[in-house]
């Protein structure tokens, strides 16, 4: 069975490993969702991740989440830019997230960047998510 879209499937075994209050979660692997674990690690989302091969040989990436005193950094995930509803933005358009508080992650001509990076670079994309 074909996947419509792998990124909201990666960003709800995220929701679901918090709500369930596990340590790490394994997905399957994607050049796209190696940059976005890349994204969240930097900004200190989560603790880290790996890529590995399961028994049949398909890569899959297990991120490890980051928990403090019962709480995880995550505490909201939302999806803006669907498959059935793209959402681009101009640079000077990118939306803050509570307040500045959260990240805006964006898909731009020069890779996968938070939406204070893309503001300083002065480039615009796709809205791909945004996380606090």
């Amino acid at each position: 069975m074909s996947m419509t879209d792998p990124i909201s499937d990666f960003l709800a075994r995220i929701r679901n490993a918090i709500m369930a209050r596990h340590g790490e979660l394994v997905a399957p692997a994607s050049t796209l969702k190696t940059r976005l674990a890349e994204v969240l690690k930097d900004e200190g989302y989560i603790s880290g991740f790996e890529l590995r091969n399961d028994f049949s040989g398909i890569a899959e990436i297990a991120v490890k989440l980051r928990w403090a005193d019962r709480t995880n950094a995550i505490t909201g995930l939302r999806r803006r830019s669907r498959p059935g509803q793209r959402v681009y933005v101009r640079h000077d358009t990118i939306p803050k997230v509570r307040s500045g508080l959260g990240i805006a992650i964006l898909s731009t001509s020069k890779g996968l960047m938070t939406d204070r990076a893309a503001r300083k670079a002065g480039v615009g994309g796709e809205l791909l998510c945004e996380v606090w």
